[in-house]
């Protein structure tokens, strides 16, 4: 299950758990809201990692929250959206809300569909959040997290001839396609930098050869000397609104 927010749409209007409504009334200057002593300790969205979109945009998503109050927690809950504050954001996904439990600390798991609708909303997100306590404590954070949302990239290689003579040319060309949330396609990736790598047969390390850049369309070609046996791929490093992506590795018999 995956739920919207626009920017138009207030936080009292999203949050459906028993939030005291004086917690919800809080001017969007005011980021974190502390009454009594109910704690936000940790929150980890998608285990630490960048979540990466493919052309659906979409993606299941795991949230973890630990919260605390001596009286128990009543709810808790949150929100991760894309904008300046939870009060001006232009997309989110509502979090499930994690329901009472009459202990000192616990830690709720939030499982829901992660989606993203504009290519414009790959970059970095925020994470709202509150818990609420069983005595009427309550706390609201804005942001309790940033974390980074990716377009998905796909990088594909081919080394040729094989097998080749020593000393001779290979052609080395490949493709760097990435993610359109708004097609739901793939589309080639232009102007990005690649590394082309290469293993000796018999080793381990990959080492840097060269950096080409991608064509308009996302095509790759570089042309390097034979001089023995091993594994060519290409690496892309990524931006701050694409992931890092790496071919796998082509080998070519040298002879």
């Amino acid at each position: 299950m995956y739920t919207r927010t626009r920017s138009t749409l207030a936080v009292a209007t999203v949050v459906t758990g028993a939030l005291a409504l004086s917690a919800l009334a809080v001017p969007a200057a005011q980021a974190n809201i502390v009454y009594g002593d109910t704690r936000i300790s940790s929150v980890v969205v998608n285990g630490g990692k960048p979540i990466v979109l493919g052309v659906s945009g979409r993606t299941p998503v795991t949230v973890k929250m630990t919260v605390s109050d001596p009286k128990g927690i009543s709810d808790a809950g949150g929100i991760l959206y894309h904008g300046t504050n939870i009060s001006r954001n232009d997309w989110g996904v509502i979090l499930p809300i994690c329901g009472k439990h009459a202990v000192p600390v616990y830690t709720c798991t939030l499982n829901d569909t992660f989606d993203a609708i504009k290519n414009a909303h790959a970059g970095t997100w925020k994470m709202w959040a509150y818990a609420n306590g069983m005595d009427g404590h309550y706390i609201q954070k804005d942001p309790a997290l940033t974390f980074k949302v990716l377009r998905a990239t796909k990088l594909t290689v081919n080394a040729a001839p094989e097998p080749v003579k020593k000393g001779k040319p290979i052609t080395v060309t490949g493709s760097l396609a990435v993610a359109n949330w708004e097609t739901h396609k793939a589309v080639g990736y232009g102007s990005q930098k690649v590394v082309l790598q290469f293993r000796k047969a018999g080793t381990t390390k990959y080492v840097n050869v060269k950096t080409i850049t991608s064509s308009s369309k996302g095509a790759l070609k570089t042309t390097v000397g034979a001089s023995a046996d091993g594994y060519w791929r290409l690496a892309y490093a990524g931006t701050t609104s694409t992931a890092a992506a790496t071919a796998a590795a082509d080998y070519v018999d040298v002879r």
